[in-house]
This record gives C-alpha cells, sequence and structure tokens, in this order.
C-alpha cells in the first residue's frame, strides 16, 4: 500500500535535511569515525539544496525532476545502510545511519511515484 504523496515527500524533505545537520551534534557522533559526523552534516546540506532546486511545489527554482530527487533518495538510503560497515561505524554512529537508512528506504519504497523513469 502506497501513500506517501509527491506532497507529503516534499513538507518532510527541509526537516530532514535540518535534522540531518544538527543532530549528529547533539548525538555526539563521531566517536567512531569522524566521518560519522561529516557525513550526515554533508549529506544534510546536499538534501537542502536538492530540496530547494526539485520540481515540487516546496521547491524554489523547480529544475531538478522529482523522480530524480527519488532516486537521490534511495541512493542516500542505500549509502546510509552500507556506511557503518564499509567506515567501521559502531554504536551510536552505526544505528544512527542504520535507521536514517532504514527511514527514508521505507518512505521511497512508501511512495505512490515511480523512481524509473
Amino acid at each position: 500500500m502506497k501513500f506517501v504523496t509527491k506532497r507529503i515527500h516534499a513538507f518532510l524533505d527541509y526537516p530532514v535535511a535540518i535534522a540531518l545537520i544538527v543532530l549528529p551534534f547533539l548525538l555526539g557522533l563521531g566517536g567512531s569515525n569522524p566521518l560519522a559526523l561529516q557525513l550526515s552534516v554533508a549529506t544534510g546540506v546536499a538534501a537542502f539544496v536538492l530540496t530547494l532546486l526539485t520540481d515540487h511545489h516546496l521547491g524554489a527554482l523547480k529544475v531538478i525532476p522529482y523522480k530524480f530527487h527519488l532516486l537521490v533518495d534511495f541512493i542516500v538510503a542505500v549509502v546510509f545502510i552500507l556506511a557503518p560497515f564499509i567506515l567501521s561505524f559502531q554504536g551510536i554512529d552505526a544505528y544512527y545511519y542504520w535507521i536514517n537508512g532504514i527511514a527514508v528506504l521505507t518512505v521511497v519504497s512508501l511512495h505512490k511515484e515511480e523512481i524509473r523513469a
């Protein structure tokens, strides 16, 4: 049952981007590897810019097709799930990426839009 619409997704994008920038500091990420903090912040900044550029009702410039945005979200989810294994994140660093990766993968998989062009 797919129920995440383009509109719902757009409203989630900005708070998620800000959370990816702020939460690593609040949670003290980076204990097992400094990249645990840096990857989240960089992804948050990129997600914020992507949302500004996406062709949906909350996009400011609307130059990036929405389906491309969904594809980027899917790739980020996979990277987040694999990052703890590849970069040797431990403890809270690993859990943070696994939880976020699974959450994004869930949103993308419950989306009414198809990722394929």
